[in-house]
C-alpha cells in the first residue's frame, strides 16, 4: 500500500509563502494524476490543485487560482505546492494523494499543518 509523506508546512504571516512537498513509498508515475487536498479545522477535506502524470496539465480550486502552483518532478518522485499570498483561511492540514473524490480515498498520510496568522 502506498505511504504518503507530506512536508513543508508551518506558521506563516498573512501574505507569506510556503512550499509543500509530497513523496511516496512507490513511484508517483505509477500513481498517475495527483492532487493536493486540505482540511480546514472543522471542515471536510477538499481538493486544492491537481497535476497530470507528465505535469503538463493542472487544475486549481477557485481559492487557489493565481496564488498556488502545483508541480511534480517524477525523477525525484516528488510533487510540490508553491503557496503565495497566504491568507488566514488557508489554515488547514494539507495532504497529497492520487486525484480522486477525497471521500473515496481510503489511505492518507499524516499531512502537513499550514497555519496563517499574524
Amino acid at each position: 500500500q502506498v505511504q504518503w509523506v507530506e512536508s513543508g508546512g508551518g506558521l506563516v504571516q498573512p501574505g507569506g509563502s510556503l512550499k509543500l512537498s509530497c513523496t511516496t513509498s512507490g513511484s508517483i508515475m505509477r500513481i498517475g494524476n495527483m492532487a493536493w487536498y486540505r482540511q480546514p479545522p472543522g471542515q471536510e477535506r477538499e481538493m486544492v490543485a491537481s497535476v497530470s502524470v507528465a505535469g503538463s496539465a493542472t487544475t486549481y480550486a477557485d481559492h487557489a487560482k493565481g496564488r498556488f502552483a502545483i508541480s511534480r518532478d517524477n525523477a525525484k518522485n516528488t510533487m510540490y505546492l508553491q503557496m503565495n499570498n497566504l491568507k488566514a483561511e488557508d489554515t488547514a492540514i494539507y495532504y497529497c494523494n492520487e486525484l480522486n473524490n477525497p471521500r473515496k480515498i481510503e489511505k492518507w498520510g499524516q499531512g502537513t499543518q499550514v497555519t496563517v496568522s499574524s
